[in-house]
Parts: structure tokens; C-alpha cells; sequence
């Protein structure tokens, strides 16, 4: 044996490099799990985004006919997902609206909530496992009780107080109206996930020093200024680091919309469309083509927010 191949026999019987090769068989697994269902998919997705994916040629999909920006010029095109005016905002414009709207609102509710739990009061620990309740409960179920409240018949909740109330004389649609159902759809989204940026606001608050509220109350403070002066500068990173994904995934939310109003009535965002070109019109190129464009916005959130908010509370 030549004095180069005893070399590498002693290197690959090191110690090194058995702990090397233990590492590589620990990760494969979940290294092939994120290739096949994660990877894959996302430069898949890609691809079909280029060409003419069908029902009629899904049993050969990688011959699929390469379309160029077909595609996204149908997306653009489509009435469905361009601006026409106050009365049809389309589903790029409703995606954004929706999801800065229901992000700063489940930011206020769960500063409020972590404000007011902070406090010491009797059975504090109870009201916050009850407050995680909306959070913590299934979508599916939540979707159906809030559709049950809002029920148009004269059995839905609210139709049946209001009209006890002799404040309606008829049951009302509310998640079949234009413009109220995409704010009762945003306030939903704000009581789900406000729990989340509870939690985060609350461990914030929790470490905040007690001297500088008694150095506040000291030179006579009232509550209002110790809450700007003192909390909210104490709070900004992790406010902006909630508002960062609270945006990211509220804009990529498909099953809180499709539950409640299966995107109807001025409330198709893109998640939606993306689904109704893909599982509704079978047009899986346009599908795909509508999920890039979801994904080009989000980026460019992404780097205005770094580029703005990070940067500014960095300095």
C-alpha cells in the first residue's frame, strides 16, 4: 500500500471524520423530506409558471408547450385580479389592503391585551389561557362558529339580537355584503391572531426595568407619557418583528378567507386566486403564475421593511 493510500485510509477512519459521516446520515432524512416537499415544489412551481399546465397534459406535464410570460399576462389581464375602480379593487389590491389592515390591527389588540395582562390582578394566569383560545383553536371549527354568529338567516346570532333589539327589521347578509364583509373577514384575523403578538408583547414587557416608570412617576409623569416615552421605545423591535411576519403571513393566508366567504363579495385575495386558477379552471400555469406574483410582492414588502423600519430602529 502506497504511502498516499495509507494517508487517506487514516483520515477516513479518523475520528473527524466518522463523526462527519454519523452527522450526514443524521440530516439525510430530513434533508430529502425538505428537497421533496419543499424545494422541489418552490422551483416546480417555477417552471409551471412558463408553460401550458393542464388537465390535458398532466400525465406528460414535462413536455408542457413553453408559454413565455403567457401566463402572467392572463393573471394581469384578469378582471378578477386588476383594479376597476371603488367598486371592484381586485385581488392584488384586496391582498394588500387586507393584510396591512388586519397585521396594524392584531398589533393594537395585542398591546392592549399585553398592557392590560402585565397588570396583577386575581386570576391573571386563567385570562391568559383563555385569551390564547382563539389562537390556539382549530381554523376550521373557529371559521364555522363565526359563520354560524353572522348567519343571513333569522337563526344567525347577530340577526337574531338585532332583531330582538328592534334595531333590524330583516336578517342581514353580513359576509354576502360588499365592503363589510372584507372588514368583518380583517376583524376575524385580528381576533385570531392577536394571542400571538400578545405573547410576544407581554415577554417584552415583563423585562422592561420598574426604575424608569418610578424615575417617570418621580418627575411627574402621567400614564399616557410614561406609555410613549418609556414602553413603546422599549417595544419597537419586537412590535417591527411582528409586523414583519404577521404581514408575511397574513398575505400568504388562503384557509381564513376561503372559510368564511369562500373569497366572495370583494374579498378574493391572492392565495384565492391562485387556488380557484388552479383547482377551479384547471389553468396551472396561470395558477403558478399568480403564486410567483404573491411571492414578488412579498419580497419587495420584505425590502422595504428592512431597508426602512429595521434600518431606522437599528441606529
Amino acid at each position: 500500500m502506497t504511502v498516499p493510500t495509507k494517508a487517506m485510509g487514516r483520515r477516513w477512519n479518523s475520528v473527524e471524520a466518522r463523526e462527519a459521516r454519523l452527522a450526514w446520515m443524521l440530516i439525510s432524512p430530513t434533508a430529502l423530506i425538505t428537497l421533496g416537499l419543499v424545494i422541489f415544489p418552490a422551483i416546480f412551481s417555477v417552471w409551471v409558471s412558463f408553460h401550458d399546465v393542464g388537465l390535458h397534459n398532466l400525465n406528460d406535464v414535462f413536455r408542457a408547450p413553453f408559454v413565455g410570460l403567457d401566463n402572467y399576462r392572463k393573471v394581469f389581464e384578469d378582471f378578477a385580479f386588476k383594479f376597476q375602480g371603488m367598486q371592484s379593487w381586485g385581488a392584488a389590491v384586496t391582498s394588500i389592503v387586507y393584510s396591512f389592515a388586519s397585521t396594524i390591527l392584531t398589533i393594537i389588540v395585542g398591546l392592549i391585551a399585553a398592557l392590560l395582562l402585565n397588570r396583577p390582578f386575581r386570576a391573571r394566569g386563567l385570562t391568559r389561557a383563555i385569551f390564547l383560545f382563539p389562537y390556539v383553536a382549530p381554523i376550521v371549527s373557529i371559521a364555522f362558529v363565526w359563520r354560524w354568529i353572522l348567519d343571513p338567516r333569522p337563526s344567525g346570532v347577530v340577526n337574531d339580537i338585532l332583531m330582538r333589539l328592534n334595531l333590524i327589521d330583516l336578517p342581514q347578509a353580513y359576509l354576502a355584503t360588499r365592503g363589510l364583509a372584507l372588514v368583518l373577514v380583517i376583524i376575524f384575523e385580528a381576533w385570531r391572531y392577536f394571542p400571538f403578538a400578545m405573547l410576544m408583547i407581554l415577554a417584552r414587557l415583563q423585562a422592561v426595568d420598574n426604575n424608569m416608570y418610578e424615575a417617570a412617576d418621580v418627575d411627574g409623569a402621567n400614564t399616557w407619557q410614561k406609555f410613549i416615552n418609556i414602553t413603546i421605545p422599549e417595544l419597537r423591535y419586537v412590535l417591527g418583528a411582528i409586523f414583519l411576519l404577521r404581514l408575511l403571513w397574513t398575505f400568504n393566508k388562503f384557509d381564513d378567507i376561503f372559510l368564511l366567504t369562500g373569497g366572495g363579495f370583494g374579498t378574493k385575495v391572492l392565495p384565492v386566486l391562485t387556488y380557484e386558477f388552479s383547482f377551479r379552471l384547471y389553468d396551472f400555469g396561470r395558477g403558478s403564475a399568480t403564486a410567483m406574483i404573491l411571492l414578488i410582492i412579498v419580497i419587495i414588502f420584505m425590502g422595504i421593511y428592512v431597508s426602512t423600519v429595521m434600518k431606522g430602529t437599528g441606529k
